[in-house]
């Protein structure tokens, strides 16, 4: 045996004992770095045509003097997404749920609709569909990671973490901290245990990267956009406020999750798979909803900052009707076939909750209702809590002692939702036991 036999034994070896397949590579530093700048720079891009394409068509002086084009435009748009969903198969999230829009599920990876799933993205961002950009965002940078890695011929086992690494780099710049994204989508695949910390290293590699770059370029990122007078105490009364926010928050989370099965249920039981009615029906819907509510148009992450500046003006039984609202029309346009992500419209709902209790307990800090409100609903509905708290942190420049009242609130919403997940399971559970009994 040849020298050469012998190394290439050893190599093949140690590649069977890493779980890499023959002939495939695991990534190296200078590759995560090199996905990091690239998905960094398509995340720019793309945000910047978003952004001149929302400019001419909502922002010019013609669309806003006429109110009655608004009606038009959601649901030409509508058609646009029906359109690219029937002909360029391009991907949605009917089938799958809030998390998943986040890790790039409920899509088959199939780099021949990317086109489809880019032209959609815009489409249904500009629709005035309650959906965030987060969700389109993940999608595309799915497909990009995932092309560049399928080039570089990486083992599929830790292509995953290849992909995650772009997503950290593009979605830091999004939010504007350098570790948001990687405890994200590390929460958000926790169950991938094999190579995890090599997974997470990667991750903060890429998600600083994408932090200084989009930071140089002077990105507006989402960090510090809502920011209140601070809570500077520590005291009895607020750590049982935060409790009751936490069970408020929960309630929320709980709200969404039920509005996206009945409206799914029922969306696919009048559609089922004519795909174009189905977004067509929903954009009526949500046409006559934002012509004589125009606030909840679009995901909310601008809206929701004039609410904010004088929620008295709206009164507490408007605010509530926007949070509930602001759900539904989540539910429906995830279910109908838009492509978004649920995040912001879900922060827009539980600031609504938040500031409609503020108007009924004016001595409650606003700060202390925000922040706990928003990161007990977030932290269930994602299931990534402390990616919620640091989102939560770093939207609101929370300091210690709010810190403290949001990882209580969040902890009390993750014990409601684990005490109403086993309920539900040990109904199902007795469910199908008397089904089975009724059958014999």
């Amino acid at each position: 045996m040849t020298g050469k036999e012998v190394t290439e034994g050893v190599t093949r070896s140690a590649a069977s004992s890493l779980g890499v397949a023959i002939g495939e590579r695991e990534p190296k530093i200078h590759q995560i770095v090199l996905i990091a700048l690239v998905t960094a720079a398509f995340a720019l891009v793309w945000f910047a045509a978003l952004s001149i394409f929302n400019t001419a068509v909502w922002k010019n002086d013609f669309i806003t003097a006429n109110r009655w084009t608004i009606p038009v435009l959601v649901l030409l748009f509508s058609l646009l997404v029906g359109l690219c969903g029937k002909y360029l198969r391009a991907p949605n999230m009917i089938h799958g749920g809030m998390a998943e829009a986040m890790k790039g599920e409920g899509f088959h990876l199939d780099y021949s609709t990317f086109p489809g799933a880019l032209l959609t993205s815009f489409f249904s961002l500009l629709s005035g569909a309650s959906v965030g950009p987060e969700g389109p965002l993940t999608t595309l940078v799915t497909y990009v990671a995932g092309w560049i890695g399928t080039k570089l011929k990486l083992a599929e086992q830790k292509k995953l973490g290849f992909i995650l690494a772009g997503l950290a780099s593009a979605f830091n710049g999004l939010i504007g901290n350098p570790l948001f994204a990687a405890l994200l989508v590390t929460e958000l695949n926790e169950g991938e245990k094999k190579g995890a910390l090599q997974f997470l290293t990667w991750n903060l590699v890429a998600g600083a990267i994408g932090y200084i770059f989009f930071a140089l370029i002077g990105f507006p990122a989402f960090a510090a956009s809502i920011a209140f007078t601070p809570v500077n105490a520590l005291t009895i009364e607020y750590t049982l406020d935060a409790v009751a926010l936490g069970i408020i928050g929960a309630i929320v989370a709980l709200f969404i999750a039920i509005s996206f099965q009945s409206v799914g249920e029922a969306v696919d039981r009048v559609f089922k798979d004519r795909f174009v009615e189905r977004v067509m029906s929903a954009g009526i819907i949500i046409a006559i909803v934002v012509y004589f509510l125009p606030d909840l148009m679009f995901s909310g992450e601008s809206q929701i900052h004039a609410i904010i500046a004088n929620p008295a003006a709206y009164g507490v039984l408007m605010l509530l009707a926007f949070a509930i609202l602001k759900v539904l029309l989540l539910a429906l346009s995830f279910k109908s076939g838009y492509l978004g992500g649920p995040i912001f419209p879900t922060l827009f709902a539980s600031t609504m909750v938040a500031l409609a209790i503020s108007l009924l307990f004016p001595s409650v800090p606003i700060a202390l209702l925000f922040t706990c409100t928003v990161a007990a609903t977030i932290a269930l509905v994602l299931g990534a809590p402390l990616a919620a708290i640091l989102l939560t942190v770093v939207i609101a420049t929370a300091n210690t002692y709010e810190l403290g009242y949001i990882s209580l609130a969040t902890a009390t919403a993750l014990v409601i939702g684990a005490a109403v997940r086993q309920r539900t399971a040990q109904r199902a559970a007795r469910q199908n036991g008397s089904a089975e009994n009724g059958s014999n």
